[in-house]
């Protein structure tokens, strides 16, 4: 009596996977909405990078790098004293390369350019202005690609995206409102990264930066613009 009850319980547990993948009927697609939303963020910047480099011309290589060794050490020197060394500064480029003339047809040396070229992180805006004097003033034959950023890029960015997403709902509601419809949840979204060409560098040569008036050049940073943009998509009915 026992066996016969063990084979009537294993036959039934062996027939649920078959009841469990019976296939189940479709359910109605459900009607949606899709909208696109933008948020943007504007915020005085905090945060500067400049670059500063030092040219060298010389006969030979060697005499070319020993002399842009020099001429850097003495820029380095300067931000150090300014309070800027370590992790602020960092090697951006570093270039040893023969230059050459044509003369009647020919390719004739003429010397040999090494150029060293760092860039400078500056937490006060403020600062900028000395930074550039005090390292053309130390030696730097050009000083440029000024770039302005936030410290907490990743709040403004996250803020950004929130008011992204409210326009993309608000957008969804009236769109919905128009068909006599209303937004029951929302499905998807989907972040669209927002590329921003970066702003054209600016560059001054040692020969502007002694010519300026005023020594050191004014750095105005304006308004910096943190852009995010979703797509949502939103069932009705």
């Amino acid at each position: 009596m026992t066996n016969v009850f063990a084979v009537v319980v294993l036959t039934l547990l062996a027939a649920v996977p078959a009841i469990a993948q019976t296939p189940t009927p479709p359910s109605p697609l459900e009607p949606v909405i899709v909208t696109s939303g933008e948020g943007i963020v504007k915020l005085a910047p905090d945060r500067v990078w400049v670059s500063i480099a030092a040219e060298s011309r010389a006969k030979s290589p060697r005499e070319a790098q020993r002399t842009n060794a020099e001429a850097m050490k003495a820029v380095l020197d300067k931000l150090k004293a300014l309070g800027f060394a370590g992790d602020v500064v960092r090697t951006s480029g570093y270039d040893l390369q023969p230059q050459f003339d044509y003369v009647n047809g020919r390719q004739v040396l003429r010397d040999y350019l090494a150029r060293n070229s760092v860039e400078v992180r500056i937490d006060d805006i403020a600062k900028a202005s000395d930074v550039l004097d005090a390292a053309v003033g130390s030696g730097a034959t050009s000083v440029g690609g000024v770039r302005f950023d936030l410290k907490d890029r990743d709040s403004a960015e996250r803020e950004a995206l929130r008011l992204a997403v409210a326009d993309a709902r608000a957008r969804a509601n009236a769109a919905a409102s128009g068909a006599g419809l209303r937004v029951e949840r929302v499905i998807r979204i989907e972040e669209q990264r927002v590329m921003i060409p970066e702003p054209r560098p600016m560059a001054m040569s040692r020969t502007m930066a002694m010519q300026a008036d005023a020594g050191a050049p004014p750095i105005t940073p304006g308004e910096l613009e943190v852009r995010a943009a979703v797509t949502m998509t939103s069932a009705v009915r």
